[in-house]
């Protein structure tokens, strides 16, 4: 809106003031939301200003001081000699000699619309709830459906809901505006069945008739930065092992949260089906048992935990797959570690507990970011008793676990499986007496100090060690029960990781760049090559499009006679080159590292499952 107010009366009829003008861009100002624009002319030069007052006649000084010429643009920002005016009414003036010659007034608002008594519910609340967090199950049985936000508006403003996924940043997956008066008002969401299980922001802006905006709700995890916003858990059956591994013959506590009546449990082994998985949110396995049905119409209002047996089976990863009769499904991965470690087999292959909860974005205080580093600061802990998201399957397994899974199994490979728990329970010295070979076959970047200890004293013992991803060893994390803290790099601690793998991390560009591995010096490790047609200059990786996402390369820290024996050269620019490595020590001990992160992916097809067949004969002796 333009608003013009000119002086009328003597002043605007004596000859200096013959055309005189000022013209305001709004009548209300907001500073906020952009400037506002002055333009005041006289008919011919003169020396003039333009000043500010209030209604009351008081000068406030010179928003623009006088000086000889016909017009003047200004672009208010609302201050004067550096400090915000008060929000309050007040009018500009043209001023010549100390005369005022016409004036425009307007309001100055800086104050925001804002929610008072904020508060959202569901209708039925469920067990953690709270005025800003509420639970939902939009299954359509009129039950937790629906989330209803009320507030109570300071002035009249349009209201704007953005439901927010949040990652390390915000993704809006539904917006909707309202204008509403002053006084209590009711707005809400119904999510789409189809939506996925997992916290989202309600988000909400109000913008007054002066442009004011402000939003409740963080665009990052530095949450009390900014107002709090309305919280939605969209409940699927979200479901966790109290303990990463059991031995056979045990019992587990699974705890259950979910709003479905009833319920069917199975528990299934992973690796051995004859399947491949191409998604983030299923688990295939072959059942070890049948199907349980659960009667839980009456603990549909807060977790709940029941007591599972664990079986006399295999050392293994299982997991525990709950079915509901809407179709919805639930996971809970756990390890089976050997009744007897080294008993069975003497091939040890450590899962990469640890690494999968630091990437987990499962959201337990329900604030509406993931609990997890990797959402960003301040997090530096995380719980290691979460439900996996999404819908129980560890982060990337399909993409870095699965394969190699199905490698071991499909090739008749027995091997005991450890949980990094079971890991830190045992001494170097234990593990060099019960196994030849320890297997690390997905991304293992958080290790506490007593894994570290474990596995360079295992090595230094003559232990052989296979390294089937990159970024190992990364970063030093602290156990406390269950709950891991990060602490810092391992090479700031004087420990650089590639004293003991050979290489270690140099750099990451989110898997933007794939690249196949050149074979390098294939006479000083023949043995790797043998049955696969790879020869110095070779190239491997197409099957798979290549390799990348992280990768290592050697440092002066590397031990001596660590080869190169394939590399991607230059990946993400010069220099910056992935490298696979060997090296053996004095005492005996063989180390593999592969040197690009999805390497172990890939285990099922040519030539890395031969790689892997001249590895497993190599390093699985003494």
């Amino acid at each position: 809106m333009r608003a013009v107010v000119l002086l009328v009366g003597a002043l605007v009829l004596a000859p200096v003031a013959r055309g005189a003008s000022i013209e305001i861009s709004a009548s209300t100002f907001a500073p906020s939301a952009g400037p506002l624009t002055i333009t005041a002319q006289v008919g011919s030069p003169l020396l003039f200003g333009v000043r500010l007052s209030n209604l009351r006649g008081q000068t406030l000084g010179w928003i623009d001081a006088p000086a000889r010429r016909t017009q003047r643009v200004d672009l208010w920002d609302g201050t004067l000699d550096g400090k915000p005016v008060r929000d309050g009414y007040y009018q500009v003036e043209l001023v010549v000699r100390a005369r005022v010659l016409a004036a425009a007034g307007f309001h100055l608002d800086s104050t925001p619309a804002r929610l008072e008594r904020l508060r959202v519910t569901s209708g039925a609340p469920f067990a953690g709830d709270g005025p800003l967090l509420t639970t939902l199950s939009p299954n359509g049985d009129g039950l937790r459906d629906f989330a209803r936000i009320h507030f109570a508006l300071t002035e009249p403003a349009a209201v704007t809901l953005d439901v927010e996924r949040t990652v390390a940043d915000t993704t809006t997956i539904y917006t909707r505006t309202w204008r509403f008066r002053q006084g209590p008002h009711t707005l809400g969401w119904r999510p789409a069945p189809n939506v996925a299980p997992r916290t989202y922001l309600l988000s909400l802006t109000t913008e007054d008739t002066a442009g004011n905006e402000l939003t409740y709700g963080s665009p990052d995890p530095f949450v009390d930065r900014y107002p709090r916003a309305p919280v939605a858990r969209v409940l699927g059956i979200d479901a966790t092992l109290t303990r990463q591994s059991y031995a056979p013959g045990s019992f587990g506590i699974l705890r259950i949260a979910t709003d479905e009546p009833e319920l069917k449990l199975q528990v299934l082994r992973t690796g051995p089906e004859q399947l491949v998985t191409y998604a983030d949110n299923l688990l295939e396995g072959v059942p070890v048992t049948g199907q349980t049905p659960l009667d839980w119409r009456s603990r549909r209002d807060q977790p709940n935990d029941t007591r599972i047996r664990i079986g006399d089976w295999p050392s293994g990863l299982y997991f525990v797959k709950l079915t509901a009769p809407d179709g919805r499904i639930g996971y809970a991965p756990f390890v089976v570690r050997p009744g007897v470690p080294g008993l069975l087999s003497h091939v040890a292959v450590v899962l990469p507990t640890n690494t999968w909860q630091a990437y987990n974005f499962y959201d337990a205080d329900g604030d509406g970011w993931g609990d997890t580093w990797y959402a960003g600061p301040p997090v530096q802990t995380v719980a290691l008793d979460r439900p996996y998201l999404p819908r129980g399957v560890p982060p990337f397994f399909y993409r870095y676990d699965q394969g190699f899974l199905h490698w071991l199994y499909w090739t008749g490979k027995t091997v005991d499986f450890l949980a990094e728990p079971d890991l830190e329970a045992l001494s170097g010295d234990q593990l060099a007496a019960d196994y030849n070979l320890v297997v690390y076959p997905g991304h293992t970047e958080y290790v506490t100090e007593q894994e570290y200890d474990a596995v360079q004293r295992y090595r230094d013992l003559g232990g052989n060690l296979m390294f089937l991803s990159a970024d190992n060893f990364f970063r030093r994390v602290d156990k406390d029960r269950s709950v891991l803290r990060k602490i810092g790099q391992w090479r700031s601690f004087g420990r650089p990781e590639s004293s003991l793998l050979g290489v270690q991390y140099l750099t990451n560009d989110e898997g933007e760049h794939q690249g196949l591995y050149t074979v390098r010096n294939a006479g000083t490790e023949p043995w790797l090559w043998e049955g696969t047609g790879l020869a110095d200059g070779s190239t491997f990786g197409a099957a798979v499009g290549g390799y990348g996402i992280e990768i290592d390369h050697t440092t002066p820290d590397s031990p001596p006679g660590a080869a190169v024996v394939a590399e991607i050269p230059d990946l993400f620019g010069p220099g910056l080159t992935a490298q696979m490595t060997y090296y053996e020590t004095p005492a005996g001990a063989k180390v593999f590292s592969a040197g690009a992160l999805d390497f172990g992916g890939s285990a099922i097809t040519d030539p890395i499952s031969q790689i892997l067949e001249n590895l497993w004969a190599r390093l699985t002796k003494p």
